[in-house]
């Protein structure tokens, strides 16, 4: 044996790296193109993809600062909350799935309605949110879209209402169907008086949202390549067991075959209900239709 294989092996010293954790959110893959953008970014863009134009779900707040006047938005209802009346069990008991999703949304339940100032006009407004419970519609959402249409016929000014949904709220059962009627039938009396409703249908607006309110407006607005329609398409499908046309319930689907008046970009949504409004009421003031 050698001198040199008595002797200790040498040691590699140095400072060992961690792998740097990236923090989450800060990067989201876009669902149409594959595109990896900067969380930041996107939220700039209104949430709209820049290299595609996919249009990312919004969340109520975030859409009713992009709407309103700065300054004018005043909410109404917002301490409503819905209760277990049925007692209803599954994965998850129906309370406990309202707190997981009102500490992650910072809402009461899935639309914020209130009244405010669109492009300086009196309007009421009730805006959907799809991260609350995929704005299912529950008695709370539909008793909140209600009254902030009762407070618009009171007060003789338009409704909008910005529509996403994946149905009605299984949790609350035929209490949840029953709010078709009901908000129904709160618009039809807001349209007896001649008022103005405009509603903007958004990525997904399904089941019995778009069976009721969301279809009901004078002027039926769509964002691009929203999924719109009452049941889903692999639903219809499987039922009808025949193959689906190309964009079958898209936006563009549906306005070549005149469910939907407009399509509108989200950056230029504002300034379209704007030159609506200006149409119905007026630039200076209270005009509305002729059947006032």
């Amino acid at each position: 044996m050698t001198a040199f294989d008595e002797k200790e092996k040498p040691k590699i010293t140095g400072t060992t790296t961690k792998k740097r954790e990236i923090p989450s959110g800060l990067w989201v893959k876009c669902k149409d193109c594959g595109e990896l953008l900067f969380s930041k970014e996107l939220a700039a863009n209104l949430q709209v993809c820049p290299k595609c134009e996919y249009h990312f779900p919004m969340a109520a707040r975030e859409r009713l600062a992009t709407l309103t006047d700065e300054g004018t938005f005043r909410e109404l209802d917002e301490d409503l909350v819905s209760v277990d009346v049925l007692q209803f069990t599954g994965v998850a008991a129906y309370p406990e799935r309202l707190k997981t999703y009102q500490r992650q949304t910072g809402l009461k339940d899935a639309v914020v309605t209130g009244l405010g100032k669109l492009a300086g006009h009196d309007v009421a407004l009730a805006v959907m949110d799809f991260g609350f419970l995929g704005a299912s519609m529950g008695s709370v959402v539909g008793e909140k879209v209600t009254r902030a249409i009762e407070k618009a016929t009171e007060l003789r000014i338009p409704v909008i209402v910005v529509a996403a949904s994946g149905g009605a709220r299984m949790y609350e059962g035929i209490l949840s169907l029953m709010q078709m009627a009901k908000t129904s039938g709160a618009l039809a009396l807001h349209d007896r008086e001649g008022l103005p409703y405009l509603c903007v249908l958004t990525h997904p607006t399904t089941a019995g949202v778009m069976a009721s309110f969301a279809s009901l407006g004078d002027v039926l607005i769509a964002e691009p390549k929203a999924l719109i329609g009452f049941a889903g398409p692999r639903v219809i499908k499987e039922t009808t067991q025949q193959e689906l046309p190309a964009g079958f319930q898209t936006s563009e689907f549906l306005r070549d075959r005149g469910l939907v008046d407009l399509i509108v970009h989200r950056k230029q949504l504002r300034a379209t209900l704007g030159q609506l409004l200006d149409y119905f009421c007026g630039r200076s003031g209270r005009k509305f239709r002729a059947s006032e």
